[in-house]
């Protein structure tokens, strides 16, 4: 039963009914993914937890405040000093900001900098239900109106509204991303199978499962709650376009091999599928579960990436046991063209090169994977640098940005936290005590005068240090614990420096509770596919080790060669998730290959055999599935930019060290004891020739 379910897809008559149904899905599936980014929230308490101190204190402060709102800092510049004439445009631009929709409130300015060179203007923008993308409208027209008429006067617009409005303008290359995304995965095809033909298959394939998952994602975000934003988008992309190549390379590989045992293209593919589902679902599940976990995040922003990350897994997995193979035996065996897999013929796995590093390791199998596993652990040292606590706003994009341009502006001509501050709401009675504890912190240069309302008193108080920054952050510490004491005052402390910094330590959390579950899910999946202990224990100190050696190589990239300014606090999480995820991926296609031949053959046979036959198509789909997240580099974002070479890099090195040497000297080396306590680590080896396994009778009998 199962067999006669796993391969339906290469039936005569299912195989049309599959691609119609497919076709069927993708017109209301195109309809729905077209909306995909009308329910993507980007404000802020869309990214913080809901218990966060800043996310509480947003509600309480709307009574003081017309909205929920983001302050635009306005800076306007002239190097040999601003004139009545600038004055005046300042005051009649300030004027002209208010008949904008979404501008409410009385702009607060515009004022002179002390040395005469500089004006500062702050407009309070309402970013309500439409987040960050409604803030990025009103800065458009905000420059428009600035930049008329300015007679050699500088304009910007910067503060969290004029980092909000370039982030939507760096998130806006999402749709360059999927086609850059799409020519990497048709070049690798191109290289990997030398056919113009087939890399159509995969690419038409993945591009549907992404279709159908940011409907299925749509849905859930407007009728069940799940969060969503314009990174989750991004990520979406590369990852079922990376991911779901993978499995249809593995699939394309096991066909092609039955292709020459087989002279009915149906039993060939109803073989391949068979003998491939099982590596494919399982490395499916493990990246989908690995996903799901995120759920347990505090960071709604990484709470909701999981689930919706986990159905593109999902959605690609199907369209690549179904769609996929249906797609292939409807067009035959010259879908290959030119090199078309004859009846009969045989395979060059003999010949090839994974055979002859395969040989070469089995002479040293222990050296080899010690001395691997020193390389990598020495790489993983880097890890010490890495500073993953927060990316301060004028280093978040990798090109010159307005806001960065104006704020460096404005803190040379003013002080640093001027227009974005932070701000206290408490109980009534407390307001000078408030007031008080916060003109006592060092990094807060002035606190206004309190505002009182309905029994709750508004305290602001202007940082000496630019927001977003590491003492800036240190000092909304200081005076948390300030007010934090002050008896009966029930007092927050909230702004966009807080938001940077509860967001700080939600991550720090997530990390501490998500990393071991992961962990523990993956064990238990390679336990329940390979029924073993021992295996799934090795792989899992591989692919840790992998991940710490990558992230050591990206720190001292980031620091050393990139010169990034820090990363994000959720980073080191993301990149684990995906790295252990999709690098048991790698392990899993290797070790049940290995596992189908070790019961013919023996396992040191059968690992020699398995790094033969798989060698090509994971070397193929690391390329791809690194191509793809590299791809996250065409942003002019610092977050994007850093996701994707680590994950790039850890892909590639899990792909070219870790699988094809580390984890097949190892099972060299352990033998049948890989599979404790299952049956076959009672198979005793046949005895290896001098010289070490020859592993020529079973790399004949693997056809390729």
């Amino acid at each position: 039963m199962l067999r006669k379910v796993m391969t339906l897809p290469s039936g005569r008559i299912a195989k049309w009914a599959i691609a119609a149904i497919w076709a069927a899905l993708m017109v209301p599936a195109f309809l729905l993914a077209g909306n995909l980014s009308d329910v993507e929230k980007n404000d802020n308490s869309a990214w913080l937890p809901s218990n966060a101190e800043a996310t509480r204190v947003l509600d309480q402060a709307k009574k003081f405040q017309p909205a929920e709102t983001l302050p635009a800092i306005v800076i306007y510049d002239r190097p040999e000093g601003v004139t009545s004439a600038d004055m005046a445009k300042a005051q009649a631009d300030a004027e002209a900001f208010q008949g904008i929709e979404k501008v409410v409130g009385q702009p607060q300015g515009p004022s002179k900098s002390q040395d005469g060179k500089a004006i500062l203007t702050v407009v309070q923008i309402d970013d309500g239900d439409e987040g960050w993308d409604g803030a990025h409208a009103v800065v458009g027209e905000m420059t428009t109106i600035g930049r008329q008429s300015a007679d050699g006067l500088g304009f910007h617009v910067t503060g969290p509204a004029g980092y909000a409005s370039d982030s939507i303008t760096a998130f806006s290359g999402g749709g360059a991303l999927g086609m850059i995304t799409a020519l990497v995965v048709v070049v690798i095809l191109l290289l990997t199978y030398r056919s113009p033909l087939l890399p159509l298959l995969p690419l038409l394939t993945a591009g549907g499962a992404l279709v159908a998952a940011e409907a299925v994602i749509y849905l859930l975000a407007k009728n069940a709650g799940l969060v969503v934003n314009t990174q989750t988008s991004l990520v979406l992309t590369v990852l079922v376009f990376g991911a779901a190549t993978d499995y249809a390379l593995l699939l394309i590989s096991r066909y092609r091999e039955e292709l020459r045992r087989h002279e009915d293209r149906h039993e060939a593919m109803a073989e391949a599928l068979y003998r491939s589902s099982l590596a494919i679902v399982a490395s499916a599940a493990t990246v989908a579960v690995s996903l799901l976990v995120l759920v347990l995040a505090t960071l709604n922003s990484t709470q909701g990436l999981g689930p919706a990350c986990a159905i593109g897994i999902l959605i690609g997995l199907l369209a690549m046991v179904t769609l996929m193979p249906a797609l292939l035996v409807i067009c035959g065996r010259w879908i290959f063209w030119p090199a078309k897999p004859s009846y009969g013929s045989v395979g060059t796995a003999k010949d090839s090169i994974w055979t002859r590093i395969g040989t070469a390791i089995s002479r040293r199998p222990r050296m080899v994977w010690v001395g691997t596993a020193l390389v990598l652990g020495v790489m993983a040292i880097g890890v010490t640098g890495l500073k993953a606590d927060g990316i301060p706003s004028k280093g978040q994009f990798t090109n010159e940005a307005q806001a960065v341009v104006g704020e460096e502006i404005q803190s040379r001509h003013f002080p640093a936290g001027s227009g974005d501050p932070i701000y206290v709401v408490a109980k009534a009675a407390s307001a000078e005590q408030v007031r008080s504890a916060l003109s006592g912190i060092p990094g807060i240069a002035d606190v206004a005068a309190p505002t009182i309302r309905d029994g709750d008193v508004f305290v602001l108080g202007t940082l000496s240090d630019p927001p977003g920054s590491s003492a800036a952050m240190r000092t909304v510490e200081q005076a948390r614990t300030a007010i934090h004491r002050i008896e009966g005052a029930d007092a927050r402390l909230g702004g966009s420096t807080a938001i940077a910094l509860d967001t700080q330590q939600a991550a720090a959390r997530d990390a501490k509770v998500i990393i071991p579950v992961v962990l523990i899910v993956v064990f238990l999946i390679l336990v329940l596919l390979l029924r073993a202990i021992v295996a799934p224990l090795l792989l899992m100190a591989t692919v840790v080790l992998s991940f710490g050696a990558a992230l050591g190589v990206s720190a001292l990239m980031f620091n050393h060669v990139f010169d990034f300014a820090g990363a994000d606090a959720n980073f080191s999480l993301l990149v684990f998730v995906f790295l252990v995820a999709l690098g048991i991926d790698y392990n899993i296609f290797l070790i049940t290959r290995v596992r189908e031949e070790a019961q013919l053959r023996g396992t040191r046979h059968g690992a020699l055999t398995g790094l033969s036959a798989t060698g090509g198509v994971i070397t193929s789909a690391g390329l791809v599935l690194a191509g793809t997240f590299a791809a996250l580099g065409s942003l002019p974002l610092v977050f994007a930019a850093q996701l994707g070479f680590a994950v790039a890099f850890g892909v590639l090195l899990d792909t070219m060290i870790v699988r094809s040497v580390l984890v097949t000297a190892l099972t060299l080396d352990v033998g049948r004891w890989m599979w404790w306590p299952s049956k076959l680590s009672k198979h005793h080896e046949p005895l290896p020739a001098t010289g070490g396994p020859n592993p020529e009778p079973a790399l004949a009998a693997a056809g390729g």
